[in-house]
């Protein structure tokens, strides 16, 4: 199956909720009415108790306890309630699939949106590094759910966290996760800097169309795939991106340093399936 033919299947790509489409809509535009994005917000309850319960957290000491998604709105900024959108909604489509071990889907994808957030501390940059990172292997579940025979024929050669899975893929279909999760991230009407992240973040120098932040994720992706691999230090020292990384001026040393001073845990990953 082709690319285009893969993104219009709605057995792969799910759909956004209403609710949540219409929030994206309104926070993507120019200038966001935020009257108008709280009372949206407010019709999904779920979403409405984790505001409220990150900006009642200790991290912004506030002097009384906010109630409403108005007053949290003040607080943690579009940009963060932007993100916490998109994260509610990916994690609400894709529940269970088959062929992927969901909690270390979403423990590996926790660590790649820390990291690249990590890399990315002293620079100025357009996306969300943390949801660019946590939303960038979102392709390959869609792969799973729309073109099942070839994925399990694919995982018993190459596994779903392996480094190389891009590249396998490639050669199987002629596309990796990555086009197709900038397609999902497209077809939901994601800011446009997140999409053109996700689509070359694969092979950076490869394709036309090069997203700097791409270049960034891709490396910290490799960190995290090889975490998943249980890589020795040889196996990271002969697989690391070093073209890449020169890119975006990052060495070996620095991407180990940088990396979570704790992996995500078990409990963190399950959140994301509850």
């Amino acid at each position: 199956m082709d690319l285009k033919s893969l993104l219009a299947s709605p057995i792969a790509l799910p759909s956004i909720p209403r609710v949540i489409a219409l929030a994206l809509n309104e926070l993507n535009a120019d200038e966001p009415d935020l009257l108008r994005v709280s009372s949206i917000l407010g019709q999904e309850p779920v979403l409405t108790a984790r505001i409220l319960q990150v900006v009642n957290s200790a991290r912004f000491q506030l002097s009384r306890p906010l109630g409403t998604v108005n007053e949290a709105l003040a607080i943690l900024g579009l940009g963060q309630v932007r993100d916490m959108v998109i994260e509610a909604a990916t994690t609400s489509a894709f529940r269970k699939v088959g062929g992927v071990d969901m909690q270390q889907f979403w423990r590996y994808s926790l660590n790649t949106a820390k990291l690249t957030q990590r890399l990315t501390s002293t620079q100025r940059v357009s996306v969300s590094p943390y949801t660019v990172g946590l939303v960038h292997a979102l392709g390959e579940l869609v792969m799973h759910r729309g073109l099942v025979q070839e994925m399990e024929h694919l995982n018993r050669r190459v596994n779903v966290f392996a480094p190389d899975r891009a590249q396998a893929e490639h050669e199987l279909l002629g596309y990796s996760y990555a086009q197709v999760g900038a397609g999902f991230a497209r077809a939901w009407h994601l800011p446009v800097e997140l999409v053109e992240t996700l689509e070359y973040h694969d092979a950076p120098f490869e394709r036309d169309g090069y997203e700097p932040m791409a270049g960034i994720l891709h490396v910290a992706a490799w960190r995290c795939r090889a975490y998943e691999m249980g890589y020795t230090e040889k196996e990271l020292t002969v697989t690391f991106p070093d073209q890449t990384a020169l890119a975006v001026d990052l060495d070996l040393s620095v991407v180990l340093a940088h990396a979570p001073v704790e992996w995500t845990t078990r409990q963190e990953a399950q959140a994301f399936m509850a």
